[in-house]
């Protein structure tokens, strides 16, 4: 039995940090703003849950306003400063599921354009769009049966005889 040295498998290092830059920025900084939102409303009820509670206390009701006020800015700044990096990082890597097959999709039909055969379009397991993908292979399936080598031209092909605009 002859040993073969094992070589370690090579991972891929990404050439493009974002793949649809505008796409993924724009998904992202939708995130983002949702949980600013979000927190700034928690926020605000409780300032006034706090403000009423202060409101019925018989004495030193302006000192616990005040205090409360003071320690729920501090909260709403911490929560800011520690979510928001943590959900425009999450948003990120959750729309390379999204922009990557949007990413490969464009190659595959720019591909296609120029002439050459892309093969079959593949996307990796569990990103989006499966279905889409496995659209765009039917419609080059069906394009390559139509393109055979000694079969008549198909409607499309020379003439005046495009489909018709709907």
């Amino acid at each position: 039995m002859v040993d073969v040295p094992l070589q370690p498998m090579t991972r891929h290092k990404r050439r493009i940090k974002l793949i649809k830059v505008s796409l993924q920025t724009r998904l992202t900084m939708t995130f983002v703003g949702m949980a600013a939102l979000s927190l700034l409303l928690e926020f605000l009820l409780f300032l006034r849950a706090s403000g009423e509670v202060a409101a019925t206390l018989p004495n030193d009701g302006a000192i616990v306003w005040e205090e409360m006020t003071g320690i729920l800015v501090g909260l709403l700044l911490s929560s800011l400063g520690l979510c928001l990096p943590l959900i425009f990082a999450v948003g990120i890597l959750t729309t390379f599921r999204i922009a990557g097959p949007i990413y490969r999709m464009e190659m595959f039909l720019k591909e296609i354009i120029s002439g050459a055969d892309p093969g079959r379009c593949r996307l990796r397991k569990g990103d989006q769009l499966q279905e889409l993908c496995a659209l765009l292979n039917e419609a080059r399936e069906e394009l390559e049966s139509r393109n055979k080598p000694g079969d008549a031209p198909s409607r499309w092909e020379g003439g005046d005889s495009k489909p018709d605009a709907a």
